[in-house]
């Protein structure tokens, strides 16, 4: 049985990409240190999987640390990367804390790959590294662009740091997976998107301004060169999204990926407003939502959606989840919220 090791693997996307690799047969084990996610996330994993993944707390960006943990457990096959701080708005106000974090921890883990013999990393990028394209969809091909905020800018570092050490090691070798907007929840209803204190991404803003723990939702503008004025991104599904990772981490054990270094959009190929991610809610829902709209919001792009041909033939797979399926869970997810509700809300 193959052993991987997910970063950030109680967050949000780690959270289900667990779940899915422990469905699919591996042994898991986590790393986080629980800045944005809850020790609670790991009952919910086992209750939908009847398995529970190692774990340890710790930050990834102290290299001591990490340089004792891959001492420490032996048999890693293949790591996942998710640990990061992700919010776009508030790596506009602390770029320090963004940089340190985000590009120390994958430099650590990197060094630890070479030293301890894992040969094999699937990297959590993003759609940012694309800035706002010239041209849409945009493909693999499409040229990166200066950042809009500094967590698109490690995204961008990032991927940078993980080629050049895979060209100057080719043991290593390594997908980056550039996701585009994640929504929705795991059907059962026990994990999902849970920010500590006010969320930075639209859809739990949405749910919780639903459930009426937010007074009412913010449209960051409405005078952008879209048909409604409201901003356009390309949202898919947790769940898709997570099966796209054991399907790279497949690619690679199985010796399947064509060069050392690779990189996948993963998507939906369709772009959505803001204020239609709003009204598809409230038809898939019966909700009605307040909202206002503000002005624009620091780091963000106007419109961004993914051609998604490359990884449906070259990974065999494809976003299946309709958005109001995808909204529909969120919001049973919102309802429940796995049981831990209270001690998350500020």
């Amino acid at each position: 049985m193959n052993k991987i090791l997910v970063t950030g693997g109680t967050g949000y996307i780690g959270s289900h990409t667990v779940v899915e690799l422990l469905q699919a047969g591996y042994e898991v084990v986590v790393v986080d240190d629980l800045s944005n996610s809850g020790i609670e996330v790991l009952d919910s994993i086992e209750k939908i999987t009847g398995k529970r993944p190692l774990f340890e707390k710790f930050d990834l960006s102290d290299r001591e640390l990490t340089l004792d943990f891959f001492g420490r457990v032996s048999g890693i096959s293949a790591i996942i990367h998710f640990a990061a701080s992700k919010a776009v708005g508030e790596s506009v106000e602390k770029p320090l804390l963004y940089y340190r974090n985000n590009l120390v921890s994958l430099m650590n883990i990197l060094e630890c790959q070479l030293k301890f013999g894992v040969q094999h990393i699937v990297f959590s990028s993003s759609c940012t590294v694309y800035g706002q394209p010239d041209h849409l969809p945009v493909t693999e091909a499409t040229p990166r662009k200066d950042a809009e905020s500094p967590y698109g800018n490690t995204k961008r570092v990032n991927e940078d740091i993980l080629r050049d050490t895979i060209a100057a090691n080719p043991v290593l070798k390594g997908i980056a997976l550039r996701y585009f907007n994640p929504v929705g929840a795991h059907p059962s209803a026990l994990i999902g998107e849970l920010p500590l204190g006010v969320p930075q991404n639209l859809v739990p803003f949405i749910t919780q301004t639903a459930a009426g723990i937010r007074d009412e939702l913010h449209v960051f503008g409405d005078d952008y060169n879209t048909p409604d004025g409201s901003a356009i991104r390309d949202y898919i599904n947790v769940v898709d999204l997570s099966k796209a990772h054991v399907v790279a981490i497949e690619r690679l054990l199985a010796g399947k990926n064509r060069q050392n270094y690779e990189v996948f959009n993963l998507g939906t190929g369709k772009g959505v407003s803001v204020l239609e991610m709003v009204r598809t809610f409230e038809k898939a829902t019966g909700v009605n939502l307040k909202y206002t709209v503000v002005g624009r919001r620091a780091g963000d792009i106007e419109k961004i959606w993914a051609d998604t041909s490359y990884a449906n033939r070259e990974l065999g797979w494809k976003a299946l989840s309709g958005l109001e399926e995808t909204l529909r869970s969120a919001w049973e997810w919102e309802k429940g919220c796995g049981g831990y509700k209270l001690l998350i809300y500020k």
